[in-house]
């Protein structure tokens, strides 16, 4: 008798019908989900581009600041409680940047929560100027010290935009919100030695920086007249002394230098091609109170503090290492005697409409002081005693020697530093100890001998 097949025949076709059966509706299922994924991708891109990239307006002859489209970043940063660009940030930025005085200034500082940056503000806020901070805080040293100063101008009424020079939708922003004046851009990468470890945040910061506040303020109208910060080690392997603005510049001794010294061919440029006037200061180790924590004599009054032992360069034919310290009172004094002489910039729109003002000069203090020299005020004004290494000058880029000769700011603006050394190491101490709160024999031997 024939076996019969039919069974289980039917129950492999049945199964495979169910399978199937299954199979349409996972497809299905998939397609619904990929469906519901792909229309919510497509509604967050058309909503990110609807806010970051509105249309233009029909009219081609309304105000600037309808045609500037802003980055993601630069519309979801917050400063304080505000939101860039938002009515209540747009109020503070003008309150802080209207001048209280009769013809002052309105100046955009760059750098503003920086040493230099801090000090100047105040000052042209004191004088009753009009000023605007821009910052990013970035972590070189403890941002916990631009902090601090931030809180310092907050408290004088100065507003600090917290952005990146190479942000230009945010630049533009707030020269659309404020016809500056005058812009005093000492926003850079600072350092001779730290350029070994991170050049590109050289190049990043004081020249493609650089060249996007110059682009931004060639297109405004009216174009401000901008002062900028250059700096002594332009000078690099010149020899001549003391150092001159005729002297040469072409063999700097860092990438540090390199990039100022770019920074001034750059400002020669804009100045030629857009009628921008254009101020360089070289300044001269700069030194005071609130200063930077990488300078030799913040780290040297830290180390002598704690015990630590400090390094004392010497040249390779073992001479003393010398710099011309320049206190901060002088060299703000410089600053704002660059602002008040700063002819106008003669662009308007980019195209440049006569020859306009190119300048550079030294701000130093004339008498260059041995490092050890330094470190011997350092030990009296604390009361402590160095432990003292001295070593051959690595070749990172630091020169042996700086010397300014301040002819030309003087005859130009009436520069004139006052502030010898032991003057102004006894300012720097007795901030140094206030504010890092010691509380030792330091702090009373400093009390007693003020």
């Amino acid at each position: 008798m024939p076996t019969d097949t039919s069974k289980p025949v039917k129950l492999e076709r049945y199964n495979s019908y169910i399978r199937k059966v299954h199979s349409t509706k996972l497809l299905n299922a998939s397609s619904k989900f990929l469906f519901r994924v792909t229309l919510l991708i497509a509604l967050v891109l058309i909503l990110f581009f609807t806010i970051n990239y509105p249309p233009l307006s029909d009219n081609t002859h309304s105000a600037p600041h309808h045609h500037h489209r802003h980055s993601f970043l630069s519309t979801s940063l917050f400063s304080g409680s505000s939101l860039v660009g938002g009515a209540a940030w747009e109020k503070q930025v003008r309150h802080s940047s209207t001048p209280r005085r009769v013809n002052g200034f309105s100046v955009l500082v760059t750098g503003a929560a920086g040493f230099i940056g801090s000090h100047c503000s105040l000052a042209l806020k004191k004088r009753g100027d009009g000023v605007l901070g821009l910052d990013n805080f970035n972590d070189y040293y403890d941002p916990s010290l631009k902090r601090a100063r931030q809180n310092l101008l907050s408290k004088h009424q100065i507003f600090i935009v917290e952005g990146d020079l190479n942000d230009g939708p945010l630049l533009t922003k707030l020269f659309d919100v404020v016809p500056f004046t005058h812009v005093l851009h000492l926003a850079a990468q600072a350092g001779v030695r730290y350029a070994m470890q991170n050049p590109q945040s050289y190049v990043k910061s004081n020249i493609a920086g650089f060249v996007n506040l110059l682009e931004v303020a060639k297109a405004v109208n009216p174009q401000p007249a901008i002062v900028w910060a250059s700096s002594s080690s332009v000078y690099g392997l010149n020899t001549e002394n003391p150092f001159s603005e005729r002297d040469r510049t072409d063999r700097p001794a860092s990438l540090y230098a390199a990039t100022k010294k770019a920074g001034e061919e750059i400002a020669h440029t804009y100045n030629h091609i857009y009628g921008l006037s254009l101020t360089g200061l070289r300044f001269f180790t700069v030194y005071g109170p609130w200063g930077r924590p990488d300078m030799a004599y913040f780290f040297f009054t830290k180390d002598i503090l704690q015990g630590k032992p400090i390094d004392i360069y010497r040249t390779q034919d073992q001479k003393a290492v010398a710099r011309d310290f320049t206190y901060i009172d002088d060299v703000v004094k410089g600053c704002l005697g660059a602002l008040d002489t700063a002819e106008k910039s003669t662009g308007s729109g980019g195209k440049k409409k006569g020859p306009a003002q190119l300048r550079v000069y030294n701000l130093g203090n004339t008498s260059p002081v041995p490092v050890g020299r330094l470190v011997s005020i350092l030990e009296g004004l604390l009361n402590t005693k160095a432990k003292k290494h001295v070593i051959t000058l690595p070749r990172n880029g630091d020169v042996p020697y700086t010397h300014a000769n301040v002819t030309l700011a003087y005859k130009d603006f009436g520069y004139k530093p006052t502030t010898d050394l032991a003057s102004g190491l006894r300012k720097f101490v007795k901030w140094y100890v206030n504010y890092f709160g010691i509380e030792s024999k330091h702090s009373k031997h400093f009390d007693e001998s003020s």
